[in-house]
Formats: structure tokens, C-alpha cells, sequence
């Protein structure tokens, strides 16, 4: 049997830009990626903390160093500038591999730069 499970988080990041015109996906600085390990174009699943809107869409690459989060299409409805958003990624695994996996969690200050890093 296969379990749903987290795989990583970035924590109560905030959003730095909405762009509705954009084709859609949320952009994320390349740094927050690499230490979430979530790749372009994988689906993340997105929790705004600050009006309960849950949504999902695709990573992109955001600018290295930068802190953006932008939410860019139809996302872009689902929040505002400053919102705070829990972004995750999930995947199936096995009762064997779950006794083992360390999700990766990363935590960040108000300028969505990490401050931390659970694994």
C-alpha cells in the first residue's frame, strides 16, 4: 500500500507578487527550492494563511537570492501582496520508505529568506 505523505515544506512564506496576466504557476526563489529540493514545474500545493484559500499549481524558478514568491495566473486571485502561504509538495510512498523519509521543511524570515532548515 501506498501512502500520501508530505515530502517538503517552505513555511509562512510570504508573497511578493500577483501577476494575473501571467500563464500561471507560482514563482520561487531558486535558493528555496534547492533546500525544499521541489523542482520546476512540480505540482505544490499552496495553503494561504492568511484568508484559508487552498489551491494548487506548479513551481517555477524564481530569481536566486531574491525571496520572491509571485503567484501568477488564476493564483493570483487567491491571495495578496504580504499574505503569508504554506507551500507543499507530497508523495506516495511505502510503509518501508515512510519509517525512514525526513521531510524537508523550510522555514524563512519576513524577507522569504531561510532561517532554517528541518530534515
Amino acid at each position: 500500500m501506498q501512502r500520501i505523505m508530505l515530502r517538503a515544506k517552505i513555511h509562512r512564506a510570504s508573497v511578493t507578487q500577483c501577476d494575473l496576466n501571467y500563464e500561471g504557476s507560482c514563482g520561487i526563489d531558486e535558493e528555496l527550492l534547492e533546500a525544499a529540493d521541489i523542482k520546476p514545474f512540480e505540482k505544490i500545493e499552496l495553503y494561504n494563511v492568511n484568508n484559508g484559500e487552498r489551491f494548487s499549481t506548479y513551481a517555477i524558478k524564481g530569481k536566486r537570492g531574491s525571496g520572491e514568491i509571485s503567484l501568477n495566473g488564476a493564483a493570483a486571485r487567491l491571495a495578496h501582496l504580504g499574505d503569508l502561504l504554506i507551500i507543499c509538495t507530497y508523495a506516495p510512498m511505502s510503509d518501508e520508505e515512510i519509517a525512514t523519509y525526513q521531510q524537508k521543511i523550510v522555514f524563512v524570515d519576513d524577507n522569504n529568506r531561510m532561517t532554517g532548515l528541518k530534515k
